[in-house]
């Protein structure tokens, strides 16, 4: 058997704040939604138009107060094809939370506390 990734999830707390910030700073669009019935969920699947794998936000009606994320040790990784661009906007947006220039890399800061890598895109 081979499997397949066809989505990470994250939990979020404000929805439309979380699909703009992932568009903005990363060009993700919607690609589908899906709302409980009753209203208790919304599942949105954000994709980059390019790998197939879909980042999935999951915002909970009942859900007090912000996620509990640990140590944050867990990230997912973006490829940009200008990293200098890609700076420059983190910069200015103020998302920026870590960097490691010896490395190459940067981490960005989602609006519910997730750490995103950025790197430079690999031909």
């Amino acid at each position: 058997m081979q499997a397949r990734i066809e989505h990470i999830n994250i939990n979020v707390t404000d929805l439309e704040a979380s699909i703009g910030f992932y568009s903005r700073a990363l060009g993700l669009e919607v690609a589908h939604r899906k709302e409980a019935a009753d209203g208790s969920f919304v599942l949105c699947f954000l994709t980059d138009g390019q790998s197939g794998l879909a980042l999935e936000l999951t915002w909970l009606r009942d859900k007090q107060g912000p996620y509990e994320l640990g140590d944050n040790e867990t990230h997912i990784c973006f490829s940009v094809p200008d990293y200098d661009a890609a700076h420059a906007l983190h910069q200015e947006m103020g998302c920026i939370c870590y960097e490691n220039t010896g490395m190459g890399l940067y981490f960005i800061e989602d609006p519910d506390g997730y750490w995103l890598e950025i790197v430079r895109q690999q031909d």
